[in-house]
């Protein structure tokens, strides 16, 4: 199905597919007509992928055909990780498929594919080593979702800072890694990238319903294993 939707399909593709699917990395290619402008914003290019959940899988496959899948939140709002998230957010307007929590827990890695060059769009919890080449994403109109300067946004305002000493007061919701003081709300984040990755969105929107005047996350680790966890949060609160 990938193939039959964009008009090349080097090697660099077929190598990453065979590497990462199914799984959480979208391929940016050159797309066909076949595919409707409004799925890719006018580009042309569209992004695939192949999803690693079996109720996802069954979908596709009883459909027979590509299934144009946006994410299911409103337009730069928190990611859904469970259907209850997605629920809240569009009430009855929108038939819900319960397939469980997901397990990654942000957005898959989008790399756009121009014969031998590879680009990193979005960073994700694949790892950057396992792209042998990437750069910056290009200006202009946007290649990939996600790019936005403030997405993946909670509705109450996110602060990101170093410690308790950054917190505007003690009256919102701190998260943090370590201990490193009290707050009126305080929740502790696994040490490593892969949980805390899957638990982020969860927690934000657990603490967006509690209507506190703040969150405040502790900035993650400037480590390579940690740079989709730190864009996410960036373009969260708006940096």
């Amino acid at each position: 199905m990938a193939r039959e939707i964009v008009t090349e399909w080097p090697p660099g593709a077929e190598e990453l597919a065979r590497m990462w699917w199914p799984g959480p990395l979208s391929l940016v290619l050159p797309k066909d007509s076949r595919v409707p402008s409004i799925v890719t914003a006018g580009l042309s290019t569209v992004g695939i992928r192949m999803p690693n959940h079996p109720l996802a899988l069954a979908l596709i496959e009883g459909a027979g055909v590509p299934i144009a899948a946006p994410s299911a939140n409103r337009f730069m709002g928190l990611s859904p990780t469970t259907a209850d998230h997605v629920r809240a957010a569009f009430g009855d307007a929108v038939p819900v498929l319960d397939g469980g929590p997901c397990e990654v827990g942000i957005e898959s890695t989008v790399v756009a594919i121009d014969g031998d060059k590879l680009t990193l769009l979005r960073p994700g919890m694949i790892s950057l080593d396992a792209i042998d080449q990437f750069s910056a994403s290009p200006a202009g109109v946007h290649p990939s979702p996600g790019m936005h300067e403030r997405h993946y946004s909670p509705r109450t305002p996110l602060l990101l800072v170093r410690g308790p000493a950054e917190l505007p007061d003690r009256t919102g919701a701190y998260v943090w890694r370590v201990a490193l003081g009290p707050s009126a709300r305080s929740i502790r984040m696994p040490l490593d990238p892969g949980p805390y990755a899957a638990q982020l969105y969860r927690v934000l929107h657990q603490l967006d319903q509690e209507n506190w005047p703040w969150i405040a996350v502790e900035f993650p680790p400037d480590a390579p294993d940690w740079t989709a966890i730190r864009d996410r949060l960036t373009r969260a609160a708006g940096r």
